[in-house]
């Protein structure tokens, strides 16, 4: 594992968002969704492709999620993905979405 200093880590800015759209995204190679993710008044909706299918549609609009809003913009297909959505990986390899375990405001950083 490559150590990093507390100043590279400060430069991911992780924001809380809220799902509030999920559409189809059969032009994936892998299984995926196509999101968007309102992260608050300041950074407004984003949009996010995100292989994330072990949630169903409805499990998925409206839940709180983690995501890095400062990487570069990325094309996937047809998709300009603004955001990457943060989860782990279970033992069965699902991604299990990071998400805060109250409310906070939406655009809250993460420490």
């Amino acid at each position: 594992m490559t150590e990093i200093d507390y100043d590279h880590f400060a430069a991911v800015d992780m924001r809380v968002g809220r799902i509030v759209g999920v559409e189809d995204f059969p032009e994936a190679r892998k299984p995926a969704w196509k999101l968007t993710i309102d992260f608050g008044a300041e950074l407004g909706e984003k949009r996010s492709s995100a292989q994330i299918t072990n949630y169903s549609r409805d499990e998925l609009l409206g839940r709180r999620v983690v995501g890095v809003v400062n990487f570069p913009p990325r094309q996937i297909g047809p998709v300009r993905s603004e955001v990457l959505v943060l989860g782990a990986s279970d033992e069965a390899g699902r991604v299990i979405l990071l998400a805060p375990d109250t409310d906070v405001p939406l655009g809250a950083r993460i420490h």
